[in-house]
C-alpha cells in the first residue's frame, strides 16, 4: 500500500501480524532537524534513547559541515556535544533537553529501522508487531502535529527476513555480516579489509564497522546470554 495516509485515515487499515510503516516528520522542532535546516545537509541518526534524568541520548553520522557543527553546539538544548571525524564523515553523539517525536513513536511500540534527517524534516522506517501496538503508534503520530503516514505494508516473511527476527539484528546489520562473511573479512588471514567490503555496500567504512558490531553485540548476546 504505497502513498500518503494521513494518520487517522491509516487506522482503518487491515494489516498482517507486522507491518513496515514509514513516517515523515515536520516542524518537529528537534535540535538535529533544526540543525540540518541550518546546515542544508542530511544526516543518519539512531533512535533516540531516554535518560532516567529526562535528557535524550542522540547519535548520528553526518557529512563534514563546520554550520552544522557550530549550529548544534550554540542550541541551547543540547550538552556534551561530542563529534570525530572519521572518513570524510562526523560521527556524533549528545543530550538533547528536548525529547522530539520520533522517541515518542518509539516509546509506543515502533521498532526503528532508519532514522533521517534532512533541511528540519524527519524521515522514520520501521516496524510495528500486532494491532495493538500499530494501534498505539498510529495514535500517538496522530496527535502529533507535523506527523503524516508515508507508507504502509505487510512484512513478507522470506528466508532472510526470519533471520533477522531471530536475532534480534537489523536488515542493515544482518547486510553487513553476511557480505563480511561472504568476502572472508572473518577468516584468518582476513580475504578483505572493512574498506572493500564496505565499497561492496556502497557505504563508509565507519558505517560498515558500525554496523558489523552492532550485529555482533546481538549475536553474541544471545549466544552468551
Amino acid at each position: 500500500m504505497d502513498g500518503v495516509y494521513t494518520c487517522a485515515a491509516a487506522t482503518t487499515v487491515v494489516i498482517d501480524e507486522c507491518l513496515v510503516v514509514e513516517f515523515r516528520v515536520r516542524d518537529d522542532d528537534c535540535p538535529l532537524a533544526d540543525a540540518t535546516r541550518a546546515a542544508g545537509i542530511e544526516i543518519d541518526a539512531q533512535p533516540p534513547q531516554l535518560r532516567a534524568d529526562g535528557n535524550a541520548l542522540l547519535s548520528f553520522t553526518a557529512p563534514e559541515s563546520e554550520r552544522f557543527a557550530t549550529t548544534l553546539d550554540a542550541d541551547d538544548r543540547i550538552r556534551y556535544l561530542h563529534l570525530a571525524r572519521v572518513d570524510g564523515r562526523q560521527n556524533g553523539r549528545c543530550l538533547s533537553k528536548q525529547p522530539c517525536v520520533v522517541h515518542d513513536l518509539v516509546s509506543a511500540g515502533l521498532i526503528v529501522e532508519s532514522l533521517r534527517y534532512r533541511e528540519g524534516s524527519a524521515t522514520v522506517a520501521g516496524a510495528v508487531v500486532g494491532h495493538d501496538v500499530l494501534r498505539g503508534v498510529l495514535n500517538t503520530a496522530g496527535e502529533t502535529v507535523g506527523v503524516a503516514l508515508e507508507r504502509a505494508y505487510p512484512l513478507q516473511a522470506d528466508d532472510e527476513e526470519a533471520i533477522a527476527t531471530r536475532w534480534n539484528v537489523t536488515p542493515r546489520q544482518e547486510e553487513a555480516l553476511r557480505a563480511a562473511v561472504e568476502r572472508g573479512y572473518f577468516t584468518v588471514p582476513r580475504g578483505a579489509t572493512a574498506a572493500e567490503v564496505a565499497d561492496d555496500l556502497g557505504i563508509s567504512k565507519s558505517a560498515f564497522i558500525e554496523r558489523l558490531h552492532r550485529g555482533q553485540h546481538a549475536l553474541f548476546s544471545q549466544l552468551f546470554a
